[in-house]
């Protein structure tokens, strides 16, 4: 039996206790709980209805870790739970007048009902929080027998075999008790040993585990690389007059303050209870050393269109996560001897809408089916779970994904370019001017600091708030005394090339304040960066836009985290 990671912290030559189920799920958000509910429909099917599911969930309790917009697009939901209404699925309004506004300086254009471009058109679509969504699956999951523990943190897979006969076997949860200097504490416990006949990895965007599963099974040979997006979102309590214009609406922006410099947008949603959801997504493919995602936010809220709305309101939470942005040539091979990968670690999301969630359940649902299918056959192997590849070839979202399989591509270019490629996309059902955009990998397009020209904000503790404010907002919280689970692989990096190409993009791109810079002329500087690990709020920015990749995500104790409830 051999690991996967080389930096985790359990500890080696302890003696642990084995669980042994039918399947594993690493991850409890959308995709995996319908991945589970609907293997465990297929294994009662089959006459099987004593198979063990138990999902594995990193966060203190499940929704925990959820973020989204969220407008959900309910197909996956109704094919689901027909009965959905019936059954009390938590949604918060269907979405009523949509449109788009095109913001400069300091005014804005607006294009609404039938001139809001198709992709940002919404009608049908459900506004939800993804928080109570997931505790809702959650319950259903559980009626069928599945088994949810929160608080274990998946940290290493388990391995047998060599060469192209190693197959996944299982996880190791996360040692717990380990002090910052990796020395064991009384409350010391080791992690259990989870071996599975199917391993099904919903870790979220770059997932830690699948990262490297992808690199060492190859998964990715003839793909694009992904790409991703960091999205901050923030709920606000408004005042009546301002929550009555906006019940059931949907918009999103464009322009200020990105302009036609990178990929990116927002959004605001109205929201019962006199809130609005709001957010900002910009592609981590900018070429500005300074990019800041957080900061680009802050100065979207400070517009006077956007100021307007939330004039006498207050915050209530803040998140944020990176979201895969790369589309269908993209996404890697979906199985494996004893896995697959569902949901945004496979990078189901469809960039043109900003929508995934839809897509993310389906995905699960489908490896649900060709995984019991697999398990009923006593065959686990990579030929044998090739069934879910299939199915996702037969299946609706197949087709959306194609119809925008070179959108996000198309604007490396520039936006403008992208805008003129993205309308011959409509016309030629996806393909554009071009059959097969090549992609990029996002650490790869820095340029050097002396090329930037990010501006920083105004933290006015009225609308723009800083980090350390809005960390606080999110209800992060990790236990001190733990080794930190984000690693600098080599600080000789940071100090000799990194402060001198590109100024430690680490303290600008992070929306978390987890990063910190010693002045020049402090000791500590010659050290590389201070890790305020305390602060992640794990969106994986980090490890996906450092230039050198030499930050490396791995999994806190389990229950450490934000907690983005009603998010």
């Amino acid at each position: 039996m051999k690991d996967l990671r080389q930096h985790s912290w359990n500890k080696q030559g302890v003696e642990r206790e084995t669980l042994e189920v039918d399947v594993c799920l690493v991850g409890g958000g959308a995709a995996n709980l319908a991945c589970a509910i609907a293997m465990a429909r297929e294994f009662q099917r089959l006459g099987q209805a004593d198979k063990t599911i138990l999902v594995l969930e990193k966060a203190e309790d499940l929704g925990y870790h959820t973020l989204s917009g969220a407008v959900m697009n309910p197909r996956a939901v109704q094919e689901l739970f027909p009965d959905w209404k019936e059954q009390g699925f938590p949604i918060l309004s269907e979405v009523g007048p949509d449109g788009m506004w095109w913001l400069t300086q300091s005014g804005k254009r607006e294009f609404n009902g039938k001139l809001c471009p198709p992709q940002l058109q919404n009608h049908g679509n459900w506004i939800v929080s993804m928080h109570e969504v997931v505790r809702w699956m959650k319950g259903k999951a559980e009626e069928l027998g599945v088994q949810v523990y929160p608080g274990f943190a998946a940290a290493e897979i388990l391995f047998e075999g060599e060469g192209s006969s190693e197959r996944v076997v299982g996880i190791q949860t996360r040692d717990t008790g380990i002090d910052k200097h990796g020395e064991c504490k009384s409350t010391y416990a080791p992690g259990m040993n989870v071996r599975a006949k199917v391993v099904v990895f919903g870790e979220g965007a770059r997932g830690h585990l699948a990262k490297h599963l992808i690199q060492r099974h190859k998964l990715d040979e003839g793909r694009n690389p992904q790409t991703y997006g960091t999205g901050i979102k923030e709920i606000w309590e408004v005042t009546p007059e301002i929550a009555a214009q906006w019940k059931q609406r949907v918009v999103h922006t464009g322009g200020y303050p990105l302009g036609f410099d990178g990929y990116g947008g927002s959004w605001i949603y109205g929201l019962p209870n006199n809130q609005l959801s709001i957010g900002y997504v910009v592609g981590l493919d900018h070429h500005d050393a300074k990019l800041d995602p957080h900061a680009l936010f802050v100065q979207w809220k400070q517009h006077p269109a956007i100021a307007e709305l939330l004039k006498g309101g207050k915050l209530v939470r803040y998140g944020a996560k990176t979201i895969p942005e790369g589309g269908w040539f993209a996404m890697p091979k979906l199985h494996g001897n004893g896995y697959v990968l569902v949901g945004d670690t496979a990078g189901f999301l469809d960039t043109s809408r900003l929508k995934g969630v839809h897509l993310a359940m389906k995905s699960g649902m489908l490896a649900g089916v060709a995984v019991a299918e697999a398990i009923a056959a006593n065959d686990c192997s990579d030929a044998k779970l090739a069934q879910y590849a299939r199915l996702v070839e037969d299946s609706w979202a197949k087709e959306e994904l194609w119809k925008v399989r070179n959108w996000r591509q198309a604007f490396d270019q520039g936006f403008l370019a992208g805008m003129v490629d993205a309308g011959v996309q409509m016309i030629t059902g996806g393909r554009g001017l071009v059959a097969r955009r090549k992609g990029h990998a996002d650490h790869s397009t820095t340029r050097p600091v002396a090329q930037s020209k990010m501006i920083k904000p105004k933290y006015d503790d009225v609308l723009g708030f800083d980090k350390l404010t809005d960390v606080y907002n999110s209800g992060t919280v990790h236990e001190e005394d733990q080794p930190p689970h984000l690693l600098v692989l080599d600080p000789n990096i940071c100090v000799e090339r990194c402060t001198k190409e590109y100024g430690n993009p680490c303290q600008h791109f992070c929306p978390a304040a987890v990063y910190e810079w010693p002045k020049d002329a402090e000791p500590a500087a010659k050290a590389g960066p201070i890790v305020n690990f305390s602060n992640c709020v794990h969106c994986k920015t980090c490890d996906i836009a450092d230039p050198y990749q030499n930050i490396e995500w791995v999994v806190p104790e389990g229950g450490g985290g934000p907690k983005y409830i009603g998010m």
